[in-house]
């Protein structure tokens, strides 16, 4: 709990003459430097500094803090640059420690506030600074990001090159920390990347497979699908490293598989971080994938659909999404086309050009697997996508959230501290139907902060300002679920 220092208003005795008393007025309340930083006024903080330099570095009776932690404890931006930019004749204490032991760093670190935590860094902030009980700034938001799934500041740290072996007092590091079984992809893939050993970084292949983990880390469950690919990708750059060493080996072939599942659960983007991996390692000469179905590979006429087909299949990945509707399910030429569709597919997969992934929902695949006798010995690797939970659909919430992609509608917004994983993923409980959920998987999420959004804008008025502008709380997220239901239930009704 913060406590600040707040004087109280001190009110003169009245005085009585004559008969009658005059009450003198009462005067301003003296407010102190820490509330001027936690309330977000500048100016107030300007005024004070002003009028006393030595504020600067003033502490707080509870908490011992100056007002730099107050700032970044509370991601008071344009306080801590003023703050730390500050040209007067006092000398900013950089590495004051408060009662805890915990510098301005440790407060923006244990808060989540990524923003406030590169901007002191930029400033030469200390990160290795250590509290009371030894912990570093690493080791508190390790405990932010379990509690809230964010790890913009765990990454933060790492580009900066925190020491991930750091011991407190306990001779724990940070990760150590981590709970058997966390369900954090990301926490886990940095928490493997700083165990790596030196030579395997010495080899030059360490980006590429950190590279590639990133990726993956970004994709929510799947995970004998992500441990199959990362021991692909390995093996792809151990055999980069035995040519290195002048031993000759046999092209590695690319691996055809079947993607099996409702839409919107994460197919598509599995395949296209695939693309990247084997572009980049050369095993396919262009890292694109073309998505077809089958009108895009069916001619007009019988015997045009070969040709049409093959000339799809160039390079890259090709992503046969319902690639059941090729196979006969009745009599009539259109069949025939798919078949030779089909069947023209099967003679390219040999080539070792491209990859060739076919998806569609599981159970109508399975006429795929019996329909063409090479299939089953061509297509080796068949992965079940299944529904997403409500809380894997919370943690990919948090994951689109943390991503900074400027060309997101949603770039430049945050999730307030109310919304953590399991309050999400209670709201889209109670707001969505399992069927419902079934149906969209992960287009759910996308709608649901697109109408979150709208719905953040309704709810602010003219005078909003500051964090208020780009915070969306928890009720932002039910009323975009509901106007995702709504909109759903007039769809159904007009069928």
């Amino acid at each position: 709990m913060r406590i600040q220092d707040k004087n109280k208003a001190k009110t003169k005795p009245s005085s009585a003459a004559g008969g009658g008393g005059n009450t003198n007025p009462t005067p301003a309340p003296v407010v102190s430097i820490h509330a001027c930083v936690e309330s977000g006024d500048l100016t107030g903080v300007q005024r004070l500094l002003t009028q006393d330099p030595s504020s600067l570095n003033q502490r707080s009776i509870f908490l011992i803090q100056t007002p730099l932690h107050v700032a970044a404890g509370h991601n008071r931006i344009d306080i801590l640059k003023y703050l730390l930019e500050w040209k007067g004749s006092v000398t900013l204490e950089l590495e004051a420690k408060n009662v805890y032991g915990e510098t301005p760093l440790h407060e923006a670190a244990k808060n989540g506030f990524n923003d406030a935590v590169a901007t002191l860094l930029q400033h030469g902030a200390n990160i290795e600074a250590r509290t009371n009980n030894s912990m570093t700034p690493l080791h508190l938001t390790v405990g932010y990001a379990l509690t809230s799934g964010d790890n913009s500041v765990v990454k933060t740290l790492y580009e900066y090159n925190a020491d991930f072996s750091a011991e407190d007092d306990e001779g724990m590091i940070p990760f150590n920390y981590l709970p058997s079984g966390v369900e954090n992809d990301e926490l886990r893939l940095l928490c493997q990347i700083v165990e790596e050993p030196k030579d395997y970084e010495e080899c030059g292949m360490k980006g590429k497979m950190d590279e590639f983990n990133l990726e993956l880390s970004k994709i929510v469950g799947l995970d004998e699908l992500k441990a199959q690919l990362r021991k692909w990708a390995k093996g792809m750059l151990l055999d980069e490293k035995r040519r290195a060493m002048g031993v000759d080996l046999g092209p590695r072939k690319a691996p055809h598989m079947a993607f099996l599942g409702n839409p919107g659960t994460g197919k598509t983007t599995v395949a296209r971080i695939l693309g990247k991996l084997l572009c980049s390692l050369g095993v396919l000469s262009s890292d694109k994938v073309t998505e077809v179905q089958r009108s895009d590979l069916v001619g007009e006429f019988l015997g045009q659909t070969g040709p049409k087909t093959r000339t799809k299949a160039m390079g890259g990945i090709l992503f046969v999404d319902e690639a059941y509707r090729l196979t006969p399910t009745d009599s009539g030429n259109s069949i025939e086309y798919g078949v030779e569709a089909l069947e023209e597919i099967m003679s390219v997969l040999e080539d070792g050009e491209l990859l060739v992934i076919f998806a569609g929902y599981t159970e109508p695949m399975r006429r795929v697997f019996s329909s063409n006798a090479g299939f089953c010995r061509r297509v080796t690797h068949f992965f079940q996508f299944d529904d997403f939970s409500c809380r894997e659909l919370a943690e990919m919430v948090m994951i689109k959230m943390s991503k900074r992609d400027e060309r997101s509608r949603l770039f430049g917004f945050r999730l307030g501290s109310c919304c953590g994983v399991e309050a999400v993923a209670s709201v889209i409980e109670r707001r969505t139907s399992e069927a419902m959920r079934s149906r969209m998987n992960g287009g759910l999420v996308d709608h649901m902060l697109n109408n979150a959004r709208e719905s953040l804008d309704c709810r602010l008025s003219f005078e909003a300002k500051g964090d208020e502008l780009l915070t969306i709380k928890l009720g932002d997220l039910e009323a975009g679920l509901d106007h995702l239901v709504r909109r759903l239930n007039l769809d159904e009704v007009k069928v």
